[in-house]
């Protein structure tokens, strides 16, 4: 391993002494106005967070240009402290649910009832509460609004990270084993960094997806009253609302110059600094590279601030939080039956508290909603679900392909990184001039012709995880693959499919889950007065949240909930199984 060495004196044994190390070189020349200037912003938005509510009343929403890099400052905040909280919601629950399996059977069921439940439904029974935790504070407002945009972004990075965690290489669980790792140890030094490839391009597509949930997460209604954050959704639905396309044209641009801004800062150092920890035997010949890195590692004030923090850091990675022997207290070892009957407790404790809640929604239901309207929605559900599967399909056979070729190759997914993240970006509101206009002109059929709109901000999430596990294919099965001289349906078959199965699962659970909550967004769309609605669960909702019908709304949520997790327990999860068992790297 080379290493550069920057201008300085040198000690007596040939390595740079610490004042060399220290002295400052050309990349501090950026660093510091860098640093100094994103903590300026940083204190900025937090000052504009503490405000009284008061104050957006008297600066409303305006569509003057001049406008947008103050509200471009405020929604980033708000996707990256989304963002930062998903991470450590990922970080703590997939190992609970991956660690003790009594946890499992509670937390992948609830995710998978967490990601069904939709943007629009979290806002609507978490606002009052987040309002009256800083009453006449723009922070209770703003909290809200990161919690609705943390919904659509928390839940793909910890399905991928369970993902990582399930198919961990064998071998290096057993070197673990043999150097005596604790179960802290073992996660921070194999697991985390095992998953961290995967983990950093799902961190990409939740940025983008909370861009695609932005607009409803900038309008915070409490009863009658709605709450309009400044920020570049709340632009967007005003422009929408008023048809002005010259401003919808300024978003796009603002949206462009952002995403470019934290993929240069941010996302595109991760992708370099993830393919570190790639579990290669061999060195790729082309790896990805990032100015922004290479700043971090050269620069003296970098290496200054990130010195106690990497002590920290490496002194937690030893810790190995052992058992207290002082106390002498052992656990009695259970027999196999007292462990099965412990299993059949719990399992009915859970049943019995499924059959309460159960119970309890049903009751609250019964007072608006009739079987009549319980069969209607579920015929709903099975359009929006036909909708759903077709789609998916689709859009693997498209992205598969695609994401291979560009995660085996750095160079081209150092250019296709940001164009896929500004599309994943888009918002199907964007395409509500279009869809209207050519359904309303040609008279076409809703039902079909607005089904692209539900994929259009989902199918990233195949493309991401797809590139990711491209990206972690070992280069030692590539040369395996050039000397076997593989090719066309044999290759893919065999070596390619294989590899990248248990990310395109991951990505394919996760477009299916997104489809679903955008399905609210693209089956009742409106450009200025002329609006177009598809029959599906999805309208249905919309709906009865604007109607503020509440039995009828929580009838369309627990439908749209049992429908994704039935199907994920009946098709998503014997394909995770089968990739875990079948499909390892070892």
């Amino acid at each position: 391993m080379t290493m550069h060495v920057l201008h300085g004196g040198r000690d007596g044994l040939g390595s740079p002494s610490p004042l060399a190390r220290l002295a400052p070189s050309r990349w501090d020349m950026v660093a510091l106005p860098l640093v100094l200037g994103l903590l300026a912003l940083m204190v900025f938005g937090g000052h504009e967070v503490a405000q009284p509510l008061s104050q957006l009343e008297r600066t409303p929403i305006t569509l003057d240009p001049w406008t947008l890099p103050y509200y471009a400052l405020r929604t980033t905040l708000r996707m990256m402290a989304a963002l930062g909280a998903s991470l450590l919601f990922t970080l703590v629950y997939a190992p609970l649910a991956v660690k003790s399996q009594r946890a499992g059977q509670i937390l992948i069921p609830a995710l998978d009832i967490l990601q069904s439940v939709p943007v629009l439904t979290y806002l609507s029974f978490t606002v009052t509460f987040f309002l009256g935790l800083f009453p006449g504070q723009v922070v209770g407002a703003e909290m809200a609004s990161i919690f609705a945009i943390f919904t659509s972004q928390a839940w793909n990075m910890t399905f991928s990270f369970y993902q990582s965690l399930r198919t961990v290489p064998s071998d290096l669980e057993e070197v673990c084993t043999g150097y005596h790792f604790s179960t802290w140890q073992r996660f921070w030094r194999l697991e985390v960094p095992f998953a961290i490839p995967g983990l950093v391009w799902n961190m990409m597509m939740s940025m983008s997806g909370g861009w695609f949930f932005v607009v409803a997460a900038e309008a915070v209604t409490v009863g009658s009253t709605t709450i309009t954050l400044p920020g570049v959704g709340a632009y967007l639905a005003l422009a929408i609302e008023q048809r002005d396309l010259s401003a919808i044209g300024w978003v796009i641009l603002t949206m462009l110059g952002v995403i470019i801004l934290y993929d240069q800062l941010l996302f595109r150092p991760l992708v370099a600094w993830a393919d570190r920890f790639r579990a290669d035997t061999v060195q790729a010949e082309q790896r990805p590279t990032s100015w922004v890195l290479t700043m971090v590692e050269r620069s003296a004030l970098f290496r200054a601030l990130g010195r106690p923090a990497g002590g920290a850091a490496r002194a937690t990675l030893r810790w190995r939080f052992p058992s207290l022997p002082k106390l002498k207290l052992s656990a009695p070892r259970l027999s196999p039956r007292a462990i099965k009957i412990g299993d059949y407790v719990w399992q009915g404790a859970l049943a019995a508290m499924a059959i309460y809640v159960a119970v309890d929604g049903i009751r609250f239901m019964a007072t608006g909603v009739t079987w009549g309207d319980v069969g209607h929605v579920v015929l709903l559900g099975l359009a929006t679900m036909v909708r759903v599967i077709v789609l998916i399909v689709l859009a693997a056979i498209f992205w598969v392909p695609v994401g291979v070729m560009v995660g085996m190759r750095p160079r081209l997914a150092a250019i296709v990184q940001p164009l896929a993240q500004f599309l994943a970006a888009f918002p199907s509101n964007l395409f509500f001039p279009v869809a209207v206009a050519v359904i309303v002109h040609w008279t076409l059929n809703p039902d079909i012709w607005l089904s692209p709109l539900m994929i259009l901000g989902t199918q990233w999430y195949i493309l991401f995880n797809v590139v990711a596990g491209a990206q972690a294919y070992p280069v030692d099965l590539r040369d395996v693959i050039a000397n076997l001289r593989l090719r066309g349906w044999r290759k893919w078959r065999d070596a390619l499919l294989p590899g990248v199965f248990p990310h395109l699962v991951t990505g394919a659970i996760t477009a299916s889950g997104g489809a679903w909550n955008a399905s609210i967004v693209a089956e009742a769309v409106s450009w200025g007065d002329t609006h177009v609605q598809a029959r599906g669960l999805g309208a249905y909702i919309a709906q009865m949240t604007t109607d503020a019908d509440f039995p009828r709304l929580v009838l369309g949520n627990v439908v749209m909930v049992c429908f994704v997790v039935l199907f994920n327990r009946l098709v998503w999860r014997p394909l995770y199984g089968y990739a875990e068992r079948r499909l390892r790297v070892s």
